[in-house]
């Protein structure tokens, strides 16, 4: 039997900051969001109710980048199917940058849900100043 790897994550959140949209060099949109996902759950020693929100940063190249653009906005709920992907770069003064994001292209998915609720987190870090290069190794 083959050996086959699955590299797919799927994540339905709400973005904190509305999409920031660039082009590459041939002229191919890409969004970066900011999305939160939230877990609750009641700590049995304190007997309180938890709350926890991780902020992962998605990128949508391409024709759904453009629809991100348009449509999207801070507080939208959505759901991304994509590629976890690690990048390193040096920064402006030759420091060793990494960062881990959602890589959506024409293999992923990205679907609107609705608008932001009560609960929702209500904003994010700031996007870094990344390099936008599209890495297939």
């Amino acid at each position: 039997m083959a050996h086959r790897d699955l590299n797919k994550v799927c994540l339905i959140g709400y973005l904190g900051q509305d999409p920031e949209i660039r082009y590459m060099p041939d002229g191919r949109a890409v969004a970066t969001v900011s999305l939160a996902t939230s877990e609750s759950w009641k700590d049995k020693d304190a007997g309180e109710q938890r709350h926890r929100t991780e902020w992962h940063r998605i990128v949508i190249f391409g024709g759904l980048a453009e629809v991100a653009g348009r449509h999207l906005k801070k507080g939208s709920q959505i759901y991304v199917e994509g590629q976890l992907r690690t990048r390193k770069w040096k920064d402006n003064i030759g420091a060793e940058r990494q960062t881990t994001e959602v890589v959506i292209d024409m293999h992923g998915l990205m679907q609107m849900l609705g608008s932001k609720s009560s609960n929702a987190p209500t904003e994010s870090p700031p996007i870094d100043e990344l390099p936008l290069t599209e890495s297939r190794d």
